[in-house]
């Protein structure tokens, strides 16, 4: 391990491919689109990451899958696709079609705890499979031929280590770029402190970049992960969501928190963005689940939250989103 710890700022690379700087957006199943990631870009992470991809919807071709998940915005770059799945030949065929599309990397989702997605093998299964695993790995390296990185949990259970033990043979056999590591069980969840003393293990361990993630939803919260892990880089997953500011802060282009005129900007930017990801009608429910985020940085009344998840088409909710940055009459 260096001497000279990096900072936050530093850049550094993964794959050859350049990162600006080691602060980046993981990926976050059915949220992170293109704009999501755009957004992270904007404010300053090094590197974004898809949502997790199915790596068969793209070998059969999934017109849907084609059109929402493989949409890369120019200004991207450096962009990561993650996929998951359990078939190397059909991972190696994913994969290619991901290249095709313009990712720079191609990242293999070995975490995931969600039941459907362990059940058919892939996700944190996957720590109890290493020869798939590896072989998972290479399909998507000879099918892409970019770099191939992996997310992984620590292991399935408490006090399982498979995902440690599994992360040791990635980096010396299977040829991985990077390795993004959350250190906690699958079947805690985001629950519990991440083993960040398991992670500075790894990194003394291994020739590759290590990634920390889980846990880090505040600047302090980030810098304390990355100082005790000794990681190369860290990973925001939850803490950015609604507050992409975070990137801003880490970098160093921010040191405190936004007004609320550049939050609202900033919500009415995502819902301009669905609008034109999805086209207003699909917009109008999927910005349900982004509303909350801004709205509780806000303060906005229960009313104006009331009405934006319940009945609101897109005019009325840009109308009671720009209000917000009115000031309030003091009587």
């Amino acid at each position: 391990m260096n001497a000279t710890r990096p900072e936050l700022t530093d850049p550094f690379e993964i794959g050859g491919i350049p990162i600006s700087n080691r602060v980046l957006l993981a990926p976050l199943a059915g949220i992170g689109n293109w704009f999501v990631r755009l957004q992270a870009k904007r404010h300053g992470a090094g590197l974004a990451v898809s949502e997790m991809v199915s790596s068969f919807a793209l070998h059969y071709r999934n017109e849907r899958t084609l059109r929402d998940l493989m949409r890369i915005h120019p200004d991207e770059h450096p962009v990561s696709v993650q996929l998951f799945g359990h078939d190397a030949e059909v991972m190696r065929s994913g994969a290619e079609t991901a290249a095709a599309a313009g990712a720079d990397l191609i990242d293999i989702n070995m975490g995931c705890p969600v039941p459907k997605v362990r059940k058919t093998g892939a996700g944190a299964e996957l720590l109890r499979d290493h020869e798939l695993a590896l072989a998972l790995v290479r399909g998507a390296a000879e099918g892409s031929g970019l770099p191939v990185t992996v997310k992984m949990r620590s292991g399935v259970t408490a006090g399982d280590r498979a995902g440690f033990e599994l992360a040791l043979r990635l980096a010396e056999e299977g040829g991985v770029a990077a390795i993004a590591f959350h250190p906690r069980p699958a079947t805690k969840g985001h629950k519990g402190s991440p083993d960040y003393a398991l992670t500075r293990e790894l990194v003394e361990r291994v020739e590759v970049p290590v990634i920390v993630s889980g846990g880090l939803n505040s600047a302090e919260a980030v810098r304390a992960a990355h100082r005790e892990s000794g990681a190369d880089a860290v990973m925001l997953a939850r803490g950015s969501l609604g507050n992409p500011w975070l990137f801003e802060e880490l970098t160093g282009r921010r040191t405190g928190p936004p007004r609320p005129e550049e939050v609202v900007a900033e919500l009415l930017w995502v819902t301009e963005r669905a609008e034109e990801h999805l086209g207003a009608e699909r917009a109008e429910r999927y910005l349900r689940k982004f509303y909350p985020w801004y709205l509780e940085r806000l303060e906005a009344p229960a009313a104006v939250a009331d009405e934006l998840q319940r009945d609101a088409d897109l005019r009325r909710a840009r109308e009671l989103i720009s209000a917000l940055a009115e000031p309030v009459a003091v009587a």
